[in-house]
């Protein structure tokens, strides 16, 4: 006996294929951007409340909340906030100290992590796979129960690296690196694999092939990752309390601001002028970069 089969006619086909068509239009098109501009505003709500209140009177920030400086008898706005803040003492040391901390933070484990997802990706070796998974699982480790292991290994007093900037680029290069390999991975893992190929028979070695190949394309995973490090470097506050300490003349601006804060919460309305000081670096940084974004983490997801 023949195969059993089942056909569908040639009209329901043209209909089905019509209304799949019809509906992957509608939600494209209609569902999915409401859906995406109303998670828009409601993200943008505590955003924008914070910039209103950054240019409120402290007496009017402890008598209501901002929405009522937007509606009749509307508030006097004021800049005394941010007076404050750009004047208070260390404010400019503090501003240095971060872009010190930061720019070798996010430079140091991407040269790191390039160099381990490129090997994982292309190069064969023992233990590849075994390693390559401890990376996996290192993502799922919690920053804090490292903290104080390594702050009693930076306390050793043949090491001796708590107060320096060199201990906070370490803790921050480990913290970072698991991501880095694994999102580097993904984006260098999916080159065609003709390409490397050809290479090699052109007689270039690994390291050529890395440096001349691999790189320039892997650019736009390399930025992804260098927003997000750079981000969580320039807004971090615990890493930096552990591991350089409270002296003046290396506080970073976090650490600034919450003595400007002070130790009970009163002023706290320079917190709102002073996160909105601090967001201009990140935000020149991923408007720089923001053309490599979207593709860095697209491009490592689907392969073919």
């Amino acid at each position: 006996m023949g195969a059993i089969s089942f056909s569908t006619p040639a009209s329901q086909e043209v209909y089905i294929s019509g209304t799949r068509r019809s509906l992957r239009h509608v939600f494209s098109s209609a569902s999915v951007r409401v859906a995406v501009l109303i998670i828009c505003i409601l993200w943008s709500i505590p955003t924008f409340g914070l910039f209103v209140t950054s240019f409120r009177d402290p007496i009017e920030i402890n008598r209501s909340g901002w929405w009522t400086a937007l509606t009749p008898p509307y508030d006097e706005f004021t800049l005394k906030n941010y007076e404050t803040v750009l004047s208070a003492d260390g404010m400019g040391v503090s501003f240095g100290n971060s872009l010190l901390v930061t720019i070798p933070s996010v430079v140091i484990p991407i040269t790191i992590a390039a160099f381990a997802a490129y090997a994982f990706a292309w190069l064969q070796f023992p233990g590849r796979d075994f390693l390559f998974g401890m990376v996996v699982v290192l993502l799922a480790v919690p920053l804090h129960t490292a903290l104080i292991p390594l702050l009693r290994l930076y306390s050793d007093d043949n090491i001796k690296l708590t107060g320096t900037f060199l201990g906070i680029w370490l803790a921050h290069t480990g913290f970072g690196l698991p991501l880095a390999v694994y999102l580097l991975y993904g984006y260098i893992s999916t080159i065609p694999k003709e390409i490397m190929e050809s290479a090699l028979i052109d007689g270039a070695s690994p390291f050529t092939a890395f440096t001349r190949l691999v790189l320039p394309l892997s650019v736009p995973a390399i930025a992804s990752f260098a927003i997000f490090q750079f981000l969580w470097v320039w807004n971090d506050l615990l890493v930096a309390l552990v591991f350089l300490g409270t002296r003046d003349e290396i506080a970073v601006m976090t650490r600034t601001l919450q003595e400007l804060v002070g130790s009970k919460g009163q002023n706290w309305e320079v917190l709102t002028a002073g996160a909105f000081v601090t967001m201009i670096v990140p935000l020149l940084i991923f408007l720089f970069l923001q053309r490599y974004f979207v593709r860095g983490l697209m491009a490592g997801s689907v392969k073919g």
